[in-house]
């Protein structure tokens, strides 16, 4: 893997944890328990505040981040504006078409063909990080979806990589516990110490795999700990499993 790979892996995760982070925020502040009905309440009861909360984003984005010595500044900055609440706006749709989401794409990138000054790249790789910051969040709310998510042949699936990313972090009572507990709630160490029963550096082992898997996330140094979008997607993912053969049993 080159250099630029993991340099744009590293990007991609670092923006998928802050979209999470944003959802946990509104998670913790509607005292709900489970994350999936979060979800279903952020989607139809929180539409409007996070429409707010996005465009909110962009309006500080572009005043940072732009530069400031440019005689096109304020014509790029309502330009991007513009665009970039438009796309906000579909976050209250019940489902976003992939085609709305490309034709943006391929609208900036357009516009920044036809701009004359090398640092124009500066502005426009703000405009694009807070695009897809917009567009990460409807992909965790579920209201869009990209051709990469949909399911893939079952021929095609790596073996070893999903037995060494996602198997194995799983296949172990106290992380699945652990998975479960924090599916809805953040949760501190010493929290999961009690769920558990595991002290120390036992704990600390379970919750290293899960991190290096990227099922969770620690919000910071000592922090609470979090269920990612990958961790809960895997959850979801067992508990309609178990709900099919359940009822197909019955």
């Amino acid at each position: 893997m080159t250099k630029s790979s993991v340099s744009e892996i590293g990007d991609i995760k670092e923006k998928l944890d802050e979209i999470h982070r944003d959802i946990r925020t509104f998670i913790e502040d509607s005292n709900r328990e489970h994350l999936e009905s979060i979800l279903a309440f952020v989607q139809s009861d929180y539409s409007n505040v996070l429409e707010k909360h996005l465009i909110n984003d962009v309006k500080t984005g572009l005043s940072k981040n732009m530069v400031k010595k440019c005689d096109r500044l304020e014509q790029c900055r309502s330009l991007f504006t513009e665009i970039l609440q438009k796309n906000a706006a579909l976050i209250k749709q019940p489902s976003v078409d992939s085609k709305i989401i490309d034709n943006t794409r391929t609208e900036i990138k357009r516009l920044r063909e036809g701009m004359p000054y090398d640092k124009c790249d500066i502005c426009f790789s703000e405009a694009r990080d807070l695009f897809e910051k917009q567009v990460n969040l409807m992909q965790s709310l579920r209201i869009y979806e990209t051709k990469r998510d949909k399911k893939q042949s079952i021929s095609l699936i790596p073996a070893q990589s999903v037995i060494d990313d996602m198997l194995d972090p799983l296949c172990h009572t106290k992380r699945f516990e652990i998975l479960k507990a924090i599916s809805g709630q953040s949760m501190s160490f010493s929290a999961l110490s009690k769920l558990t029963d595991l002290r120390g550096g036992n704990l600390l082992f379970h919750l290293q795999k899960l991190l290096d898997s990227g099922m969770i996330l620690q919000q910071h140094e000592r922090g609470d700990y979090m269920i990612t979008s990958k961790g809960f997607r895997l959850m979801e993912g067992i508990s309609d499993i178990y709900s099919s053969l359940a009822t197909e049993e019955n």
